[in-house]
């Protein structure tokens, strides 16, 4: 096994749910599509940002006090990505300013910066990038799960009325409730803890691929 292939493995060896911060933001960002896609972006923005400007830093960087450095440095580049949705739309940006705002938490709580002692500008992204995508395609496959099921309709990020477009729009009438209840905070939770188990059967049969 060559070493960018090794590289791309580890990259899954850190489970996203191993915070309170990545399972509350599945939870929260998974229940519209168009709040998951702005939650994947915003992951990979903050990460991304993040870990370069603290690779390229590096030297500089103070031993002491550098995990409030890099909580500084992750707040600014999310708050950086809030101010360009806002910019794009100020409603969506207000009903996602709650999942971004925990984009910084979960960074930090992940550890991902760990990476930033590795030798390479590319490893290090790699690395990081694949931290923040491990998360980012869960929620979005969560809420291509809860959303159709749960509002009978797929949403993107857009629209001048309500900050999101809906691509269709299901009888609520004719919903089933059992179904409908996917898009509460519960059936979210039921879904995360079928992710958990999934997640870990993927990093086990990873783990002994690597060995």
């Amino acid at each position: 096994m060559n070493r960018r292939f090794q590289v791309y493995i580890r990259g899954f060896s850190h489970s996203p749910l191993s915070t309170l911060a990545g399972g509350g933001l599945l939870i929260i960002a998974s229940n519209r599509f168009a709040f998951a896609l702005v939650a994947c972006a915003a992951l990979l923005w903050v990460y991304g940002a993040t870990g370069l400007t603290a690779f390229a830093a590096k030297p500089i960087l103070p031993k002491q006090g550098l995990g409030v450095i890099l909580l500084f440095l992750s707040s600014l580049m999310g708050s950086l990505f809030l101010l360009a949705v806002w910019m794009m739309s100020p409603l969506l940006a207000m009903g996602s300013v709650f999942i971004v705002l925990l984009c910084p938490v979960y960074c930090m709580g992940s550890e991902i910066f760990t990476h930033i002692d590795s030798p390479t500008l590319e490893e290090t992204l790699v690395k990081i990038l694949l931290d923040a995508a491990s998360l980012g395609l869960l929620i979005i496959a969560l809420a291509l799960i809860r959303e159709p099921l749960g509002f009978m309709t797929l949403s993107l990020p857009g629209g001048a009325a309500s900050g999101i477009s809906e691509l269709f729009q299901g009888d609520d009438g004719k919903s089933f409730f059992p179904i409908r209840i996917l898009s509460s905070t519960g059936g979210g939770l039921l879904l995360l803890g079928y992710g958990i188990a999934l997640f870990r059967s993927l990093r086990e049969s990873y783990t002994k691929e690597d060995s």
